[in-house]
């Protein structure tokens, strides 16, 4: 991805640590996809029905974690404000796709890795936030 680049050719300097901000978008980018691609997994599965929670929490998390990407994208005139609550958002998105996905990991491998998407983009999400206060 050309996450970094991008950042370090906006005039509008990153009010974190542009790396941190970098691999958070692409931790987003990253979970988004493997979210969506879980949801549609589900939906092909035989036991569609038992993992209606499963996809609800992949579309939900798929959702907040796009519009979280496309928040940290646009640096110019930042609201610091929005930008915390979405991404506290974030986190609980994720962590609890992660916890649903897990619970299916043994038997779906789509599950595994979106459970790992979503752990990981937890993280940077949470790093993200510990250096914005």
């Amino acid at each position: 991805m050309r996450t970094a680049e991008m950042l370090g050719s906006h005039p509008e300097q990153a009010t974190v640590d542009a790396d941190l901000l970098a691999r958070a978008i692409d931790a987003l980018a990253a979970c988004t996809q493997a979210c969506t691609t879980c949801a549609d997994a589900c939906l092909a599965e035989d036991m569609v029905a038992e993992l209606r929670r499963c996809i609800r929490t992949d579309l939900d998390c798929a959702d907040v974690c796009a519009t979280t990407l496309r928040l940290l994208s646009r640096r110019t005139d930042t609201d610091l404000t929005v930008v915390r609550a979405q991404l506290q958002a974030c986190v609980v998105a994720c962590r609890t796709c992660g916890e649903e996905c897990e619970t299916h990991a043994d038997m779906h491998e789509h599950c595994r890795v979106c459970a790992e998407a979503c752990g990981a983009c937890e993280q940077v999400c949470t790093d993200l936030l510990a250096a914005m206060n």
